[in-house]
């Protein structure tokens, strides 16, 4: 039976606890924003109630709280007023059975600072952006770290001497200083690229050719403060489990035997390249939300410029359309890389089997 396969069994053992820990990250992902005693619709409010009498603005609040869900309700959709006739705020547990019914349905809510436009429109807006910096960077950082990190341990003498403290310095820097860094020589005090922005103010987005350059113009500056730090982190992980498979037994054994070089660089490169794989797995799962200070940094139209403002204006529905977003795509990543070393690592089906 399948249940009693070693590798199926434990993919299902941590698609299990995946599944709970998805369940306890929508909880906090709905109750933290709440924490505070701010009402948002009162941002909504200042921006739609002037000219508007008393009784009208009034009327538009409750009907902003009855659409967010934040009054009781009954079965005819109506607002459940006290004794004095005010609307009675709807419980928590409340609000959050309406939030998991419409997370269900794709409907991630109303933004209250960009009402009403939908979450899920502005997600789709930034998102691309987001991605368009980050998987670039980590797949050329993943493949370029773990040549240079292969290359130094096999050369080992000058190569090395050269690379390894390159690496280490380049990964040793956060991405916001090295950020920040780059901002103040290249944008303020050379002049060489823009500071801030995805692209141009005075150009029109658009498949042309003066809104690609712009955007590749801009694209510069984020990309140099991510990439360096990614490929020196790969290069000394590579580096590390190169050395350690190089000083095996095994390959000791198949250089005894005669094996041809290129074999057993083969079978190194192969062996010290599980561990860079998962670390590829998760970098792609966390790409989300891994390039949200950077994005502060250079004011980049992401997904952490969409985020700090949802912050700052207790847009409850954006903050939480952005940290389901990040949190699904971290536990997502986390489980294909247990995939992946259940598939790959024999350990893993030895220890399964017993």
């Amino acid at each position: 039976m399948l249940t009693n396969h070693p590798t199926l069994r434990y993919i299902g053992s941590r698609g299990i606890w995946y599944l709970a820990t998805l369940i306890v990250a929508i909880a906090i992902n709905f109750f933290l924003p709440r924490l505070g005693t701010a009402n948002p619709v009162d941002v909504i409010m200042g921006k739609v109630a002037s000219g508007l009498s008393t009784e009208a603005a009034k009327e538009k609040e409750e009907a902003y709280l009855k659409e967010f869900g934040l009054v009781e309700t009954n079965n005819l959709g109506e607002i459940v007023r006290d004794s004095e006739s005010h609307p009675i705020k709807a419980s928590l547990l409340t609000q959050f059975g309406s939030y998991l019914w419409m997370t269900l349905q794709g409907d991630l809510g109303t933004s209250f600072l960009n009402y009403p436009k939908k979450v899920s429109t502005i997600v789709a807006e930034a998102v691309p952006w987001t991605l368009a910096l980050q998987f670039p960077t980590i797949v050329l950082g993943w493949i370029i770290g773990n040549l240079i990190g292969a290359l130094a341990a096999y050369k080992r003498g000058v190569v090395d001497g050269l690379f390894f403290p390159l690496s280490l310095l380049s990964c040793s820097i956060p991405f916001f200083a090295f950020g920040m860094l780059l901002v103040y020589q290249f944008a303020i005090i050379w002049e060489f690229f823009p500071a801030t922005g995805g692209y141009a103010n005075d150009v029109m987005q658009g498949f042309t050719w003066e809104f690609i350059s712009s955007v590749a113009y801009h694209y510069t500056l984020p990309f140099l403060s991510i990439f360096p730090v990614l490929a020196g982190g790969m290069a000394i992980g590579m580096r590390s489990m190169a050395i350690y498979e190089l000083g095996t037994d095994y390959i000791k054994y198949s250089q005894w035997l005669g094996i041809k070089e290129s074999r057993i660089v083969l079978y190194v490169f192969r062996n010290a390249m599980l561990p860079q794989l998962t670390g590829l797995a998760l970098s792609l799962g966390m790409m989300i939300g891994g390039a949200l200070i950077t994005e502060l940094i250079f004011s980049y139209p992401g997904l952490g410029t969409a985020m700090l403002k949802a912050i700052e204006g207790n847009d409850y529905p954006m903050i939480q359309g952005c940290t389901l977003l990040i949190a699904i795509t971290v536990l997502i990543a986390n489980f294909t890389v247990d995939v992946l070393i259940g598939i790959l690592d024999p350990r893993v089906k030895a220890g399964q089997a017993l």
